[in-house]
């Protein structure tokens, strides 16, 4: 794939709870609405090759979460799932959008599925590459919550004072990013920090995206709810993962039956970033996924 694609999308700016928000257009507005909804420290561009692939069938929207890419950064600290989740359902109103078809991955991948049990009835299909967080196996609930509460206020402090990374050059912006994500392609990372990082008054680069996100809030969903929210998901669900990745296999560790209509696929030689690393295995997966929508 080239590193910059033809035919790109519009930048539009819609507003949620007085933020500033962005996202792209690919246009095609008469097809079936497509969500795509990006990771923690990324940005809606990140999505641009699985976007020119089925911007011929669908009508494709790619929103920057709040404090990522070229939307607003948050007032505070607390980023918070239900906080991604009203922004999204905000640009499904102000869009006037119809039911979509929803694809989120890992931190978007888990806003998509909260927002798709929120609001069962205007998710058509729903495909989660990475979403669902640590294993069950691994994730500890045991910290009573004054000491999570504790450690975010110690981490937002301490985040406060951590100055922006500066890099000398675009270019070794890019060697960060191809060196950080070694399944990625050099145009598939170059494309990324092109997309993904702003020039500073003095010449340098920083990457867009809010530190402050880096400190989950603690005040967010619990995982009862969490399940509670997977439950009322109503429309066929695709649980994606990468065989190289942390993520763990939700049918094999039994989350897969949280939800009602629901199967896992698991993607060999992939890392946590499936739809970078294995660009056409993922269309292939995808599109027998959505084989019988109306754009398909």
């Amino acid at each position: 794939m080239p590193a910059v694609l033809k035919g790109g999308p519009t930048s539009h700016i819609y507003f949620s709870q007085r933020l500033r928000l962005h996202y792209v257009d690919w246009g095609n507005e008469d097809a079936p609405a497509m969500l795509l909804v990006h990771g923690g420290r990324d940005h809606c561009r990140n999505w641009d090759w699985v976007a020119h692939e089925l911007k011929s069938d669908y009508h494709v929207i790619a929103p920057d979460l709040r404090g990522h890419g070229d939307s607003q950064w948050l007032v505070g600290g607390a980023y918070t799932t239900i906080d991604y989740v009203y922004d999204i359902a905000q640009l499904v109103r102000q869009a006037r959008l119809e039911e979509v078809v929803v694809i989120g991955h890992s931190m978007g991948g888990s806003v998509s599925l909260a927002f798709a049990g929120l609001y069962p009835e205007k998710v058509r299909k729903l495909v989660s590459i990475e979403g669902m967080g640590m294993s069950p196996a691994t994730a500890d609930d045991s910290t009573p919550g004054h000491e999570r509460l504790l450690g975010w206020v110690d981490n937002l402090r301490q985040l406060s004072g951590r100055i922006p990374k500066r890099y000398a050059t675009l270019e070794d912006a890019f060697h960060r990013m191809y060196q950080a994500n070694p399944h990625l392609t050099e145009d598939q990372a170059r494309h990324r920090t092109i997309h993904g990082s702003n020039q500073n008054e003095d010449g340098t680069y920083s990457w867009k995206f809010d530190n402050y996100m880096r400190a989950w809030s603690p005040l967010g969903l619990s995982a009862r709810q969490t399940v509670g929210l997977y439950r009322r998901i109503i429309c066929p669900t695709l649980l994606v993962h990468g065989a190289e990745s942390w993520a763990s296999d939700p049918e094999e560790d039994g989350r897969l039956e949280y939800f009602r209509d629901a199967r896992s696929v698991g993607v060999e030689n992939a890392g946590h970033w499936v739809h970078h690393d294995r660009l056409d295995e993922f269309l292939s997966i995808l599109r027998d996924f959505l084989a019988d929508e109306p754009g398909a």
